[in-house]
């Protein structure tokens, strides 16, 4: 995993299974950014927390990552989905299971959702048949909860150009792709159980208050510690 490391206790620390949180959303809508702050956030209040990232996180995820991202490598798109799910598997075995098995919590950039966004509504993949194979690549984990940073795909682009970021392949699928992307997480966000949508406009921090309130009322154990001690 990357970022990762032990700060003060944790409300694991008595044998509890730690808590996974993905940070969801389309191209541009600042998801890198808030996993850092809500990792830092969590971390202030005591919890051992390690961020990561999806497709990464191993070392397997991590190669795969730089094939799917690379825009001169054509990839077709069912080749494309079953890397995802190869370096998703991984993940969770390698990474994701045996840190909230030790007590930890996880924040990700990015789980299956980003699947059944681009996958599915970008690409074109049936719904039914992703939730399978991703069930299948998972093993059936799910998020305790998925922040859905919403955000047009326009402004998304507009914030990247701003920047001065190079679009990888998946930035570079052209304006109809990545709208049908932002339509399906607005979707998703209304669909899944475990998701909830957090609006993305508007500056950094004024976001992360947004996450940060989200957080609190999902667990009030979060709530309820001391910055900088742990549950006792």
């Amino acid at each position: 995993m990357s970022d990762t490391g032990p700060v003060g206790g944790s409300v694991g620390d008595s044998g509890g299974r730690g808590r996974f949180l993905v940070v969801e959303g389309g191209e541009g809508a600042g998801k890198s950014t808030q996993v850092k702050r809500l990792t830092a956030f969590l971390r202030a209040r005591g919890l051992r927390v390690e961020a990561t990232r999806e497709p990464g996180g191993t070392h397997v995820g991590e190669r795969i990552r730089a094939v799917l991202l690379e825009r001169s490598t054509d990839v077709p798109p069912v080749s494309e989905l079953l890397l995802i799910l190869a370096a998703r598997a991984a993940f969770v075995r390698d990474a994701v299971e045996p840190a909230l098995a030790s007590g930890s919590w996880v924040v990700s950039d990015r789980f299956e959702m980003s699947t059944f966004a681009y996958q599915g509504y970008g690409r074109g993949f049936p719904l039914e048949q992703l939730q399978e194979m991703s069930g299948f690549a998972t093993g059936g984990l799910k998020p305790d909860l998925c922040l859905v940073l919403d955000l047009s795909a326009d402004e998304g682009l507009a914030r990247q150009a701003r920047a001065g970021k190079s679009p990888d392949r998946f930035e570079s699928g052209g304006s109809a792709f990545l709208r049908r992307v932002s339509h399906g997480y607005s979707e998703l966000a209304r669909t899944m159980e475990e998701a909830v949508r957090i609006p993305a406009a508007g500056g950094v921090e004024e976001v992360a208050r947004r996450i940060r309130r989200e957080v609190e009322r999902r667990f009030p154990e979060v709530a309820g510690l001391i910055r900088g001690q742990s549950q006792q």
